[in-house]
């Protein structure tokens, strides 16, 4: 299977990514689009000429960023709905109410080394809101996917994704010690082997799906680190920027493999494969710091476990409402 590359840097904005592309007449959602780079994925949509709908947490912060998009971009206000994918009554009323064809789904939002808690359904948090909580929206929607006829769906992960694969036996630290970075890898190990199974289950529908490791950006993604942890990673950041080994990229760079993953038509038709900086991650035993996917996030078996597992914890707790 040969890796999927593109002309496209770690340095490349998603604007410079849609660049020519013409989205005209196609509805795209992407979650999280309040702040940081679901901002600026959907900015790059709308400039490309997507009716996008920011589907966000906080209504009032979303309208902010459709006022500043339809600005920036020229065409008409993003639409705006609310969306808690820690409640899955919220996801529900929204999928409830989307009526069209649905060609692009930025599953972008996410929480990261949180503290211990749980979600409506009593999940754990990381895991409840980065995977169950876009499982259940991305599944309820696959009517309105299907019905686009070439849909594509964008699934932001990380290269957190190394720290653990999905523990089956005790996905929500019931059994194990919580630990907030290990919760988040297992959750974006999650989002990886999600695309994977997906793009397996729908692709006779035009549906594929593929994930994405942004890179190092700040965001309000960083919020729980303490004080002390945040420090350290700058001056590690920094060091490493002055060695030549990474830079820190800004939320439009950051953005832009999401993008990529939507609008390209170096992707069309293609799906369960893992992204960074527009091209196609390597598969490693171990990162090359950020870089790469190691062999569990991409396991077809363990991909087939997690959907029938998702499915079952889903269908549970709506019985249970």
């Amino acid at each position: 299977m040969t890796r999927i590359r593109s002309r496209f840097t770690s340095r490349s904005t998603a604007l410079e990514v849609v660049e020519g592309t013409d989205l005209t007449g196609r509805r795209a959602v992407v979650t999280g689009a309040s702040s940081g780079i679901g901002v600026e994925t959907a900015r790059a949509l709308a400039h490309a000429g997507a009716r996008v709908t920011l589907a966000v947490r906080d209504p009032r912060a979303g309208q902010r960023v459709a006022a500043d998009i339809a600005g920036t971009s020229g065409g008409p206000e993003p639409d705006v709905a609310r969306l808690d994918l820690a409640d899955l009554a919220s996801v529900d009323a929204f999928v409830g109410a989307w009526e069209d064809p649905l060609h692009v789904l930025v599953a972008n939002a996410g929480v990261m080394d949180t503290p211990f808690g749980r979600t409506a359904q009593g999940w754990e948090t990381q895991f409840g809101t980065n995977h169950l909580g876009h499982f259940a929206l991305t599944t309820g929607l696959s009517g309105s996917l299907a019905q686009a006829g070439d849909a594509r769906v964008v699934v932001v992960s990380s290269s957190g994704h190394a720290a653990s694969p999905v523990v089956f036996d005790d996905l929500f630290f019931e059994r194990r010690p919580y630990q907030p970075g290990l919760a988040y890898g297992q959750s974006k190990t999650a989002n990886v082997l999600f695309a994977v199974e997906a793009s397996r289950r729908w692709a006779g529908e035009g549906i594929t799906a593929n994930a994405l490791m942004p890179g190092g950006i700040w965001t309000p993604l960083q919020r729980h680190w303490p004080a002390e942890m945040r420090a350290a990673a700058e001056e590690q950041a920094r060091r490493a920027e002055s060695a030549g080994l990474f830079h820190m990229k800004t939320p439009a760079q950051g953005a832009a493999t999401s993008v990529f993953l939507a609008a390209s038509p170096l992707v069309a038709g293609v799906g369960g494969r893992y992204f960074e900086d527009c091209q196609e991650a390597e598969v490693v035993e171990r990162l090359d710091g950020i870089h790469g996917v190691v062999p569990h996030a991409l396991d077809p078996d363990a991909a087939r476990r997690l959907w029938d597992v998702s499915e079952r914890l889903v269908a549970s707790a709506r019985a249970a409402a």
